[in-house]
């Protein structure tokens, strides 16, 4: 575990694979410096892969706002969320009959949109739901907290139905110092109250990497060892990346304060082979 500036860590890589929220942006935008740090590596020619656990928006979204945060250029393919995984695994089960779900109506029209329909878990009769077929945990908006987790919990006790978290995110910061509980957070709950195992996708699983990395093969032969995956979270990020094989490097801008890394690597036991600043330094 080296501390080590970014852009002269970045150059023993062809690859770089960038966590979003905490790397390139946080609460307040797009991090100071981003933007020219991104400039600067499609000048030296390195291939860019952001990859995110945010299930909410589909990648032409997630482009979308990049570029009204000030993040220019910025192309479908080189964005990779846990959602659109989620939409794959859907589509590839065939499921029969509708599915429901926690989050918002976004994510579903995203994510669910696949010629059959989707029920919001409000509008789920308990008395009547032989026709739901599969459950999925989009996100943590778009519900009633109070009365929906009980609910979903309630669902499926009753249904012994595939069940699929497209975010495993636990948090997620909403401000310099306060964080908020995400999609993974309720699924786990979820999962503990009814001692059951849900399927999830998102970093630290490694769907994303091979997705990611089966795309990266459709643009050129590379190794694991030209692959750099920056992330600022030790669980999803570094975690996933060292369990893909990839070299790792931790930045501080996001869940990972510098006061507190040494401490979250030791009481971890997940150590990132490089600690940065920022990808800026």
């Amino acid at each position: 575990m080296k501390r080590i500036d970014f852009l002269s860590l970045v150059n023993n890589y062809k690859v770089v694979f960038l966590d979003s929220y905490g790397v390139l942006k946080n609460h307040e935008g797009l991090i100071d410096g981003v933007a020219q740090t991104i400039s600067y590596l499609r000048k030296q020619g390195f291939i860019i892969k952001i990859l995110t656990n945010d299930a909410s928006r589909s990648r032409q979204q997630q482009v979308d706002l990049f570029k009204s945060l000030g993040l220019n250029g910025l192309k479908i393919n080189e964005v990779i969320t846990s959602g659109t995984l989620a939409r794959l695994f859907l589509e590839d089960k065939k499921i029969k009959g509708k599915i429901g779900y926690l989050g918002t109506e976004n994510a579903a029209e995203y994510i669910l949109h696949i010629d059959r329909d989707s029920v919001p878990i409000g509008s789920i009769d308990l008395e009547h739901c032989d026709d739901i077929s599969a459950f999925v945990f989009l996100d943590d908006e778009g519900f009633d907290w109070n009365v929906d987790i009980n609910k979903t919990i309630n669902l499926l006790r009753i249904k012994n139905i595939p069940v699929v978290v497209a975010n495993s995110d636990k948090l997620y910061p909403v401000s310099a110092r306060d964080v908020a509980v995400g999609t993974g957070g309720i699924a786990k709950l979820v999962e503990n109250i009814l001692n059951r195992k849900f399927i999830h996708f998102g970093k630290p699983d490694s769907q994303m990497f091979m997705f990611a990395y089966q795309q990266l093969l459709n643009e050129g032969n590379f190794s694991k060892n030209e692959i750099l995956m920056v992330g600022d979270t030790l669980h999803t990020d570094i975690l996933g990346g060292n369990k893909f094989g990839l070299d790792t490097a931790l930045v501080l801008t996001g869940n990972t304060r510098e006061s507190a890394v040494e401490t979250m690597v030791s009481a971890t036991g997940i150590i990132p082979d490089y600690i940065c600043k920022s990808i800026v330094h």
